[in-house]
């Protein structure tokens, strides 16, 4: 389990917790014009949510006729039994939680995706060793202590994957869970040889004289969803309207977070909404987002997860994958 931190949010807002139709075609619902309709979307508490904060605050929804609710959200995989239950309508998580909701056939499907990492230039995340360690190169990974915030996701998956490229031996790593925040204390008292972490660690272990070993989306899934969009097979069926119109509000709303123009807003609701500093808030590198899902990334993801034994079988993507 995750230590509950003084510094959770931080490590949180630095995290590393789809369809046919434009938004600009899509009409909203009858709900536009009268009153609003309430939905509720299970979200992280991290930087990334600031997307769809930003998105409430300019009014993007309400446009659309809906009345947003956000309901903090541990992650992608716990907010799915609310989600088949349908206490919550939408939820912002993961790839891993509606890959493994798929593989028991809980009637998740991903609508869109909301966040990916860079394919190119500094990523958001990546490998950090201990300078006493002497690790380099990922396939020196091998047979050493290398902490990650989840076990089981896309941080070890994509790790293991790097380090077999990288020609070491990717069954020989001793993964061990320890949070963002924790991570460097970890690494200077000798109890783990590297760390996944995000920033702002990745610039302070390596002032230290710690070493970037590996940028492990960008070594292997360049460009990989960080956290995608998803709703209940049940909700999809029964009121396509509201999937139509919340669908289209994600859309604009995240084409408005990625346009530079919006920076200051976007930060705005950063510091709104997890109380940050505001020199911390205003210098966090955020993902790339975007709606439109990349399900060849998505694919290459599971099929990595089931190679090194993370998922036992492929999740069905004609069903999982309805791309709104």
């Amino acid at each position: 389990m995750k230590k509950v931190t003084a510094l959770a949010a931080l490590a949180g807002v630095v995290i590393a917790l789809t369809g046919c139709t434009d938004s600009d075609a899509t009409a909203p619902s009858d709900q536009a014009s009268g009153d609003l309709r309430k939905v509720r979307v299970a979200a992280l508490p991290i930087s990334e949510t600031a997307a769809l904060w930003g998105g409430i605050e300019a009014g993007i929804f309400r446009k659309r006729g809906l009345d947003v609710e956000v309901q903090p959200a541990q992650g992608g995989a716990q907010a799915i039994p609310a989600l088949i239950n349908g206490d919550i309508d939408f939820a912002i998580g993961q790839p891993f939680g509606p890959f493994r909701a798929d593989l028991q056939n809980l009637g998740v499907v991903i609508v869109g995706n909301y966040a990916s990492s860079y394919a190119d230039g500094d990523d958001i995340n990546a490998v950090v060793a201990s300078a006493k360690s002497g690790i380099t190169r990922p396939a020196q990974l091998a047979g050493r202590k290398v902490s990650v915030n989840s076990l089981g996701a896309a941080g070890d998956v994509t790790i293991m994957a790097a380090v077999e490229k990288d020609g070491g031996d990717p069954t020989r790593i001793q993964f061990v869970e320890v949070a963002f925040p924790d991570a460097p204390a970890q690494l200077a008292a000798g109890n783990i040889d590297a760390a996944w972490v995000t920033e702002p660690f990745i610039t302070q272990l390596r002032e230290r004289g710690d070493a970037l070993v590996v940028e492990p989306y960008q070594a292997t899934v360049p460009g990989l969803a960080t956290l995608t969009t998803i709703t209940s097979s049940k909700l999809k069926e029964s009121d396509p309207a509201l999937v139509t119109d919340f669908s289209a509000a994600m859309k604009e709303t995240l084409t408005w977070a990625a346009d530079p123009a919006n920076d200051a807003d976007l930060r705005q609701a950063i510091k709104d909404n997890l109380k940050l500093p505001e020199a911390v808030a205003d210098s966090l590198r955020l993902p790339a987002f975007g709606w439109e899902l990349d399900r060849a990334g998505l694919e290459q993801l599971a099929t990595l997860a089931q190679k090194y034994r993370v998922l036992d079988r492929q999740p069905d993507f004609d069903r999982l994958i309805q791309q709104q």
